[in-house]
């Protein structure tokens, strides 16, 4: 049972676009901004909505390495191909007009790719794949991140968290949709787990004398350090769960976001220069965009794609198991749960807003101040 108080997603939603304005991001860039973390939360994403608000976003403005102002520069297109340089301004403003794009051109030519590099943090990568669903069509994305994963059979943090999303139509209320790190757990899992005061579950994180580490705060340092380092997906540090499978995947991701723009990859993402001082972190993301229609149409690839789903949910369930999900549909039971409620807010976050509004003199009162 959800025990934090709730707030209306339009006074979080103009709360943020007003601070985010106070920091230098233009307006209508900002109502992107705050649109895309309030997704995260509409979905119950809590580790990528409003509780990175403040330490991956304007922190970093603060610090200067990210550029409240998104200077866009295309460096090549073709009909159905566009690259960006987001010159390290909001990588989700940059991100959101790729995805424009890039369905305008599949609209017309039945595919279309792009690669943005030199950007920041873009959010949920399903906030992108899902704008093409939005217009029944597929939707693909992936970007690289601060190193976290170590490769199968090393103790190196080597490779960011490195999603790989999809966003598939279906003639159901929401879209197959999975968005899910290439780690165990991702980085914003433990930066959650931390400002809630929880350890991480074991077998997570592989420290670099193989002992277990579970404390998310120190966690969180380590993998600053470089002593620790997040286990891929199937577990580490050795191959006895497949975790080779999460570090190909990995890999992958790392690869397409960093070859297809021309970008920096792995170690040079740290954020951190040689000195020891904070730098940008030139982070590279990749985006495809299929339309249906140039293949057996949108109706046809919605109705199998839904059948599809529906089966896997109709299957035979586990005992003690009474129902099987498929991917977006939980995310979308979060949304008819939340959707007249607003998003809820901890301890942690709620200060960081009481602290944001009285720095900046905006007038709000949250409800939670009552």
């Amino acid at each position: 049972m959800e025990n934090r108080p709730y707030v209306a997603w339009d006074m979080i939603g103009s709360f943020m676009v007003d601070v985010f304005k106070a920091y230098g991001v233009p307006e209508e860039d900002a109502k992107i901004c705050a649109d895309v973390l309030m997704e995260s939360d509409r979905r119950g994403i809590e580790s990528h909505g409003c509780n990175r608000f403040k330490p991956i976003y304007l922190d970093r403005i603060e610090k200067g390495t990210l550029l409240p102002k998104t200077e866009i520069e295309i460096l090549k297109e073709t009909p159905t191909t566009l690259v960006m340089d987001a010159h390290d301004g909001m990588g989700m403003v940059a991100s959101y007009h790729m995805m424009e794009k890039l369905i305008e051109k599949a609209k017309q030519y039945g595919m279309a790719g792009g690669a943005i590099r030199n950007s920041t943090h873009y959010g949920i990568a399903g906030y992108w794949t899902g704008m093409a669903a939005k217009e029944g069509m597929v939707g693909i994305t992936g970007t690289n991140a601060r190193p976290s994963i170590a490769p199968t059979f090393g103790v190196e943090n080597m490779m960011g968290t490195n999603p790989l999303t999809f966003s598939l139509p279906t003639d159901e209320e929401f879209p197959f949709c999975i968005d899910c790190a290439t780690s165990i757990v991702q980085r914003g899992k433990i930066e959650f787990y931390a400002r809630s005061g929880k350890d991480t579950p074991a077998g997570m994180v592989v420290a670099h004398d193989g002992s277990t580490v579970t404390d998310s705060n120190e966690i969180l340092k380590m993998l600053v350090d470089g002593t620790a380092a997040l286990a891929p997906l199937g577990g580490g540090p050795g191959d006895e769960m497949c975790g080779y499978k999460g570090y190909g995947y990995a890999a992958v991701v790392e690869i397409l976001s960093a070859a297809l723009s021309g970008g920096q990859f792995m170690k040079a993402l740290t954020g951190v220069s040689a000195e020891g001082k904070p730098q940008m972190y030139h982070l590279g993301h990749f985006f495809f965009v299929v339309d249906p229609d140039a293949f057996m149409g949108q109706d046809t690839f919605k109705k199998i794609a839904g059948d599809i789903c529906r089966a896997l949910r109709a299957s035979e369930k586990a005992p003690g198991y009474d129902r099987i999900y498929t991917a977006g549909e939980k995310e979308y039971l979060a949304w008819l749960d939340r959707k007249d409620k607003g998003v809820p807010v901890g301890e942690a976050v709620q200060k960081e807003l009481i602290e944001l509004r009285d720095k900046l003199n905006l007038p709000y009162k949250f409800p939670f101040e009552n």
